[in-house]
């Protein structure tokens, strides 16, 4: 099954070849892509200041048979896709202050943490704690938390990995999981196209799945557990925020778990850290 092209994909293909007017509606777009998903052919036509007809042969070189199947693509893409659909034009000259900032923070973890119980974060972490190996995943903007969260649990988990590495493929990994394994998958939008084969064969080797993404993200009947973080922002780039105080909690809570075992391997790390002098 061949995949549709992304909205933003037809116009970025469509510009070389747009006549003038037609082009300042494709770049406008191409900046603004959710003034399309939220207004008329009209007043797209007045914000970026062309004739109503040349948004209609604008929509029509893209290969769509009307102005409301094109907004209807473009809504499905703000739903899931690039974070240019939540910037306005309007409020693109806008410096956001610190205050709406650190606000926005705060709005993020509390909305998050409210639908995760200490149940669910208790369980995650002995199931971390327990396994015989731990996996951890992350593509694009995900890899720097799966990266993060690798770093951070050695400290009290021995056999941890975060894949794939430089040169590697998940093949050469997945070869290895068994059911006695635990995967952590960092999925935030934009995700993959490979991530529901990576979710599926994870089921299938009936490892447990701790999933974390987005809010917008569907659920998957392979998740043991489905962390859904919140990433609203003031700004045009998805905030993170509450996704590394997931982690921070996950982490924390293995820490607190490990016990007179996580202690010792903490103290044996210190030790080999003073003799190399490395800090």
């Amino acid at each position: 099954m061949v995949k549709e092209k992304s909205f933003l994909f037809r116009v970025r293909q469509a510009l070389p070849d747009l006549h003038p007017a037609e082009k300042r509606v494709g770049e406008f777009v191409c900046d603004f892509p959710g003034e399309l998903a939220s207004y008329s052919a009209q007043e797209l036509a007045a914000l970026a200041h062309v004739s109503k007809a040349t948004v209609t042969r604008f929509i029509q070189r893209l290969g769509y048979d009307s102005y409301e199947e094109a907004r209807r693509h473009a809504r499905a893409e703000k739903q899931t896709g690039s974070r240019l659909f939540l910037e306005r034009s309007d409020e693109s000259e806008t410096m956001q202050s610190v205050k709406a900032h650190a606000a926005q923070d705060i709005a993020n973890i509390e909305a998050t943490f409210l639908a995760i119980s200490d149940r669910q974060i208790e369980s995650a972490a002995d199931c971390l704690l327990q396994a015989r190996k731990v996996w951890v995943i992350g593509f694009r903007s995900s890899q720097p938390f799966a990266a993060y969260f690798q770093w951070q649990l050695t400290q009290v988990i021995e056999n941890i990995v975060a894949i794939p590495g430089p040169g590697q493929t998940l093949g050469e990994h997945f070869a290895s999981l068994q059911d006695a394994d635990i995967v952590v998958v960092f999925a935030m939008r934009r995700r993959v196209a490979q991530i529901d084969a990576i979710l599926d064969h994870i089921k299938a080797s009936e490892a447990k799945l701790i999933y974390v993404t987005d809010e917008g993200a569907p659920g998957h009947s392979g998740a043991t557990w489905h962390f859904r973080c919140q990433t609203l922002a003031p700004g045009p780039l998805f905030n993170h925020t509450a996704v590394m105080a997931l982690c921070h909690l996950l982490i924390t809570r293995c820490l607190e778990k490990a016990g007179p075992s996580g202690r010792k391997r903490l103290r044996k790390i210190e030790m080999l850290n003073d003799g190399f002098d490395e800090l």
